[in-house]
């Protein structure tokens, strides 16, 4: 049998899949999968199993290269396909292939138990199917039960510290290694700037731990270097490492501290505890980490959260005090609780 599994948005969505298609593989030794995703998305699937094969879909030039995408493919014959995004561009695929007589299995993402999550009024607030849920009931649905049972792309080890020692030093002091992702694609899941700054010094002040700051682009690398500067033992990463080496770092750190973003599910894919932080959206939407504990994370009580899925929508309220509401000392106390249960752990 061959599969194909198609994801093509953004890192986080995508990070989500490993689980799910990783436990597949697993589970489906005889069957070939191949996981049509964007070019970037590579590195996440490069320690998969041998059965699993990425492949990069053309999603620049519209619906030609939809066509050119569904012409390279054809050719292999594939007997299911699985689409985990359900977009105009997947459904687009999905109908080429299903008119050549394939099956399709396409994920319900639950709209209305969303709306009725996040709406003003007359909210419903009770968790809803995981992502890593409605993947596997996906899978089900194609004809593919499975159960999904997921530790780490590294398996029961760690990323090699050869990818990224010549930026960090090496790994193995006595200091504790946090990392900060403090940002996010949308407002309604960034922290304000004051309170990451006053994290970023308390956390400096500190002679156990040594602080990574992750992020992209140029407009988040000026602002990490500006939460950087004068600080000896806090290092800002924008630019200088792959996805590839991230990876590998991120699974040597003692936690990660992140946003409802990409990075805490990239520490999820190398069980790295995360301290997740939740503004406007709210874990109950069903996007929490691969093995992540509820209990470390930082969020407000408030009755208008969550009041988007994807941090999206203008705050109702216009002052985004869900966010505003967060202390560094709240985020500390999380990372402070993992050092010691990791520590714990150790010791028995």
């Amino acid at each position: 049998m061959r599969v194909l599994v198609t994801r093509l948005s953004a890192l986080g969505d995508v990070a989500m899949t490993v689980p799910v298609v990783c436990s597949a593989a697993r589970q489906y030794p005889d069957t070939e999968f191949y996981v049509l995703s964007r070019p970037a998305m590579r590195p996440l699937f490069a320690h998969m199993p041998g059965n699993v094969c990425f492949v990069e879909a053309d999603t620049s030039h519209g619906l030609r290269g939809l066509w050119q995408t569904f012409l390279r493919l054809k050719p292999l014959k594939f007997t299911r396909v699985i689409d985990l995004h359900d977009v105009l561009r997947t459904k687009v695929l999905r109908t080429l292939f299903r008119l050549t007589g394939i099956k399709i299995a396409h994920i319900d993402k639950g709209r209305f138990g969303r709306k009725a999550l996040t709406r003003a009024k007359h909210k419903v607030l009770r968790p809803l199917p995981t992502s890593f849920q409605r993947y596997e009931d996906t899978f089900r649905r194609a004809g593919l039960p499975v159960h999904v049972s997921f530790r780490s792309i590294y398996g029961s080890g760690q990323g090699d510290a050869a990818l990224f020692a010549h930026v960090t030093g090496q790994p193995g002091d006595s200091k504790h290694w946090i990392g900060l992702a403090p940002f996010a694609a949308h407002e309604g899941k960034k922290l304000p700037f004051g309170t990451v700054q006053a994290l970023v010094r308390q956390l400096a002040a500190r002679t156990d731990c040594r602080l990574f700051l992750f992020g992209g682009g140029k407009e988040e690398a000026a602002l990490l270097a500006q939460l950087a500067d004068g600080l000896p033992n806090v290092l800002p990463l924008a630019g200088k490492l792959t996805l590839e080496q991230e990876l590998a770092l991120i699974s040597r750190l003692d936690a990660m501290v992140s946003m409802d973003s990409a990075n805490m599910h990239l520490a999820s894919l190398v069980a790295t505890p995360v301290v997740s932080v939740w503004g406007a959206t709210h874990p109950y939407a069903g996007f929490m980490g691969w093995g992540q504990s509820p209990a470390h994370a930082v969020q407000a009580d408030l009755p208008c959260r969550p009041c988007s899925i994807f941090g999206n929508k203008p705050c109702l309220r216009g002052d985004y005090a869900c966010l505003a509401a967060i202390t560094p000392e709240q985020i500390i106390e999380q990372i402070d609780r993992i050092i010691r249960s990791s520590k714990k752990a150790h010791e028995d």
